[in-house]
């Protein structure tokens, strides 16, 4: 069973602490048993949050056991990261084990060196800090996580479900990771980019407007014909304007989130039906079989059939 050890510490945040508890500690897999053991180590015996002490049962040493550390955020990240603690990560992610942050919970993985060179994000609030304080960290305040392997971060609050549901993903698929988001009551993927690079759209007055461009593209994707011209009359905007909009508020442009678009649902499809590669491509609107595994391939980093035998579920029979 996949084991999950979530760090505790004087003045962890609450909720990121709670988030990866509830939300793997829930996950059933199809024959009934649990996809996940959870548990939780203390820098100490007795953590205090602010609100509440929380009396811990397991040392830094459970770190060695784990498949998956969680780091949730701090609350004040100007406090120094034990020495103990970056030891212990450190010495977990050398034994293999995925390491991931929950909101300022970056300040305490960048302590350990892990994230130096990668891409990385945390609450927005922190954003400016964390680039300041590790130079050598590349930060994006504008997505909800990013996805860079063995090692992931997440912005603050609720990115933190996302990102446990994009791991339950990568590691059991689309219907596993769907019913441990309906148990969250929270979407399987929030709107506005591919599974391991979901882009948030900053608060802007044209906001409303785009979400609902994004809303209609998104039930349209199997519509081969649309064009920039289209999707620019839908938002009652000029091409140029559409596209200052587009990239503004999701990083990229209507064409590559279209394309993002496509490949997602083709994901879900390829791990949920037993649809042919040529009617996955069809269904989302690629022209042609081989500009989908194109398309694919360059977003996904794998080829249509090779997903699919990595993430279909066993009981779904794939068309002859």
């Amino acid at each position: 069973m996949h084991r999950v050890v979530v760090v505790a510490l004087d003045g962890v945040v609450a909720f990121d602490l709670a988030t990866p508890i509830e939300v793997f500690g829930r996950v059933q897999l199809p024959n009934g048993r649990a996809g996940y053991q959870v548990r939780v180590c203390g820098v100490s015996p007795e953590v205090d949050t602010g609100a509440f002490r929380v009396k811990t049962q397991r040392g830094l040493t459970e770190l060695l056991k784990a498949d998956t550390v969680i780091l949730p955020g701090v609350a004040d990240i100007s406090r120094p990261v034990p020495a103990s603690l970056v030891r212990a990560v450190q010495r977990a992610a050398k034994a293999g084990a995925r390491i991931a942050s929950i909101c300022s919970g970056a300040f305490l993985l960048a302590a350990t060196g892990l994230l130096d060179g990668r891409r990385a994000t945390t609450h927005w609030l922190a954003a400016d800090e964390l680039a300041q304080r590790f130079p050598q960290i590349e930060v994006d305040p504008n997505v909800l996580f990013v996805d860079q392997g063995s090692v992931l971060t997440s912005a603050g609050a609720s990115a933190g479900i996302d990102l446990c549901l994009h791991m339950i993903r990568r590691d059991y698929g689309a219907a596993v990771a769907a019913s441990a988001a309906r148990l969250s009551v929270v979407p399987l993927e929030r709107q506005g980019g591919q599974a391991q690079f979901i882009e948030y759209a900053r608060p802007a007055t044209e906001q409303v407007a785009l979400s609902q461009v994004l809303e209609w593209l998104e039930q349209n994707l199997d519509d081969e014909a649309l064009s920039l011209e289209d999707i620019a009359q839908r938002a009652a905007m000029s091409v140029r304007t559409l596209s200052r909009h587009f990239k503004e508020q999701t990083g990229t442009s209507p064409v590559q989130w279209l394309f993002k678009a496509r490949v997602r649902r083709a994901q879900v499809l390829l791990e949920t039906t037993p649809l042919s590669v040529e009617r996955v491509a069809s269904s989302v609107g690629f022209g042609s079989v081989a500009a989908f595994r194109a398309h694919f391939q360059r977003l996904a980093g794998t080829s249509p059939q090779a997903y699919r035998r990595a993430f279909q579920r066993q009981e779904v029979r794939v068309d002859q």
